[in-house]
């Protein structure tokens, strides 16, 4: 995990909507989490330079936040402004949190769900 205060020489966070970045959800369960994070954020406009990265790899969802800035005609440069941490799904309940007592559970990882041997669950591969 690093923190965003850990990055050194960094400005202000830009508060422009963040475009995302959503890659290796690929299985039915994948691509339902990547539906639950692309609408957890707005719709950015066109002119915005922030990135956000939404990254699967063995069941591990990496998160990335960068600004680009284009250098030449097809160059673009990518600095990371933080935070940078690891997710690992556990639940998927259907309903809202005032719902939390009545919801159903849709999906639960159980600690006898990693049995079997490089099973994954995010990517059909």
């Amino acid at each position: 995990m690093l923190m965003r205060h850990d990055i050194p020489d960094l400005g202000t966070v830009s508060e422009a909507k963040p475009h995302l970045i959503i890659h290796g959800f690929s299985s039915r369960l994948g691509k339902r989490v990547s539906g639950i994070l692309r609408y957890l954020f707005p719709v950015p406009k066109e002119d915005s330079h922030r990135v956000i990265t939404f990254a699967n790899q063995n069941d591990y969802i990496s998160f990335r936040h960068h600004v680009y800035r284009k250098t030449k005609h097809r160059n673009v440069e990518l600095t990371e402004v933080g935070p940078r941490f690891e997710l690992k799904l556990y639940m998927i309940r259907v309903g809202t949190l005032e719902q939390e007592a009545t919801a159903d559970v849709e999906w639960r990882w159980h600690p006898y769900t990693n049995t079997a041997h490089k099973r994954v669950f995010l990517s059909a591969e």
